[in-house]
């Protein structure tokens, strides 16, 4: 499986859970860490953990190891590590606080609107 078409099970899975605003940043020669930051918010304590949730589940039905998920109790900013991809869960009010988006300004955005419409 490539790094993209992890790309698009994250993506899918948190537009599945309504999440807004689903950006997907190209890191490769920025990052070490991932090849794709996938970053996306929710407007409840619970819908944030449920994109997280449904991220994790669509991974492993797909036999994808979540490395690990960090800030899933306090759902202000849950981080799924799916190895390639690294997906930023946010609350509205945190993303628009750290602003990953700014914060790494000259990562390319990879167009997810036309794979999610399938």
């Amino acid at each position: 499986m490539s790094e993209k078409d992890l790309l698009l099970i994250a993506a899918r899975a948190a537009d599945d859970k309504k999440a807004e605003n689903i950006v997907a940043l190209n890191m490769k020669g920025i990052s070490l860490v991932a090849d794709y930051f996938l970053i996306c918010h929710g407007n409840s304590d619970k819908q944030v953990q449920a994109i997280a949730r449904e991220m994790k589940e669509k991974a492993e039905e797909n036999h994808i190891q979540v490395r690990r998920m960090e800030g899933f109790d306090e759902a202000k900013w849950i981080l799924v590590d799916l190895g390639d991809v690294i997906a930023h869960v946010f609350h509205k009010d945190e993303r628009t606080y750290y602003n990953l988006e700014r914060l790494w300004g000259d990562a390319p955005t990879e167009d997810l609107q036309s794979e999610l419409l399938q």
